[in-house]
């Protein structure tokens, strides 16, 4: 039983200083043991006492470190409310030194301000200026002027005034300088462009304009009407003299203008099906009334040479009349003149043959213009049903159907109606000649019998 707590002794000594000693040092007898835990404890003892009095300086160093800080935080918030007030009364000096120097400026900020106002008035005029095209980047200076708040200098107005003098030697000039072009599709072209003072700017006996936003000179989608493009052509290659030239007033408004103008394939398009349908018509009576004009031409020309040679008759229409009297020339009056009306009525077929396609066409392409105006006006209506009136886009759909039809119908059935006329007159014409070669040889052949 001693010996059980024995070990048990050791085994719980070895258990609270595991580390301390080693195998080899561990104690033998219980005295050895005792003597050993004694020691421990003794050491143990010193290392606390050591501790305690590092954690009592600890302890002072801490107080002494929130002491310091709250000391600075103090100091802080002091300087924080010396800043403020010091902010405070800096904003009440500059508000007075403010007033005191408008006071003391008195003419020269009333002189600022118109300064300030000219110069951003101008900066915006020759941003837009086609003498810009050739002078970029001249609005820097005049727009950086418009925006300043200070004073400007002696210098700075004088540099302004200059800017403006410029702006009106160069606004009387006509000059060539090379420059690029940007072209519809994208492509820049180095080129000789032509300015006429801050009017319009010209290239390759074009129109163009310069786009003071993205700062490029581009072609016209769309340019104005032919002769005034023309004009431009030729006034570029004139080296002495004088030449027409057709100015845009408005610096370019007008031409940008032109190029929303809608064209005639824009036009016709606006017309919609019914338009084609009336330019269909259109074509279809034109080539009756060519055809017609043609065979009638011809059998009249035939006609007038048979009149010169009666006694020989060819295949015409006058021909194969004098061929009925010829074979005729036994029979009585009555008899000979049923025969030669009979003649003429085979013959008047052919000479009116689809004329009065034409007539029904033209009196059909007006009708169809109508119903292209009706059609227009209910796409309108259904437009402003739908989305009301605030968008006139979305009504000008209906809108050009129903004007460009109208016109349409006009244009197809004004000429048919003055062809359809033509080729009657043609007809009737040759018809006359038959009728009255045809009275002259009953009154020959009634004269005959009558001897």
């Amino acid at each position: 039983m001693k010996k059980l707590i024995t070990s048990a002794l050791v085994a719980a000594t070895f258990s609270l200083t595991a580390g301390m000693v080693s195998a080899a040092d561990a104690p033998k007898t219980i005295d050895q043991l005792l003597q050993q835990v004694k020691v421990d404890r003794a050491n143990e003892g010193q290392t606390n006492a050591k501790r305690e009095r590092e954690f009592q300086a600890e302890r002072g160093d801490k107080a002494a470190l929130l002491k310091r800080e709250k000391d600075a935080l103090a100091a802080e918030k002091q300087r924080g409310k010396d800043l403020n007030q010091a902010f405070l009364d800096n904003e009440r000096k500059i508000a007075q030194l403010e007033e005191d120097l408008k006071t003391a400026q008195g003419d020269l900020g009333e002189m600022f301000g118109v300064v300030k106002g000219e110069a951003g008035d101008f900066a915006g005029k020759i941003a837009a200026s086609n003498i810009s095209a050739q002078f970029p980047g001249r609005d820097a200076f005049i727009a950086d002027l418009g925006a300043r708040k200070s004073l400007p200098k002696i210098e700075e107005l004088e540099q302004f005034w200059e800017a403006q003098l410029f702006e009106m030697v160069q606004s009387g000039k006509v000059v060539k300088f090379d420059g690029a072009v940007t072209a519809i599709d994208g492509n820049v072209v180095n080129t000789s462009i032509h300015r006429v003072g801050p009017f319009n700017l010209t290239a390759e006996g074009k129109y163009v304009v310069y786009k003071p936003e993205l700062g490029l000179i581009q072609q016209l989608s769309q340019q104005p009407e032919g002769y005034q493009v023309s004009a431009v052509g030729s006034w570029e290659n004139t080296t002495s003299g004088t030449a027409p030239f057709y100015i845009d007033p408005a610096r370019g408004v007008l031409l940008n203008i032109f190029t929303n103008k809608a064209s005639l394939e824009d036009r016709l398009e606006a017309g919609g099906t019914i338009g084609y349908i009336i330019l269909a018509l259109l074509a279809l009576g034109a080539l009756i009334a060519l055809e017609r004009l043609v065979t009638l031409t011809v059998i009249g020309g035939k006609v007038n040479s048979q009149r010169k040679n009666i006694d020989n008759p060819g295949n015409n229409a006058l021909g194969r009349i004098l061929k009925v009297y010829q074979s005729n020339k036994d029979v009585d009056v009555e008899t000979l003149e049923l025969k030669l009306d009979e003649a003429i009525l085979k013959e008047t077929p052919a000479l009116e043959a689809r004329i009065s396609i034409i007539k029904v066409i033209a009196a059909i392409a007006p009708m169809m213009g109508l119903l292209g105006t009706v059609t227009g006006m209910i796409a309108t209506f259904q437009s402003i049903q739908l989305f009301g009136t605030g968008d006139p886009k979305l009504m000008a759909g209906g809108i050009s159907m129903a004007l460009i039809t109208t016109v349409q119908g006009l244009i197809a059935a004004l000429p048919l109606m003055l062809l359809h006329a033509v080729v009657v007159a043609r007809s009737k014409s040759i018809v006359q000649v038959l009728e009255e070669q045809s009275a002259g040889i009953i009154a020959e052949h009634a004269e005959k019998r009558a001897d």
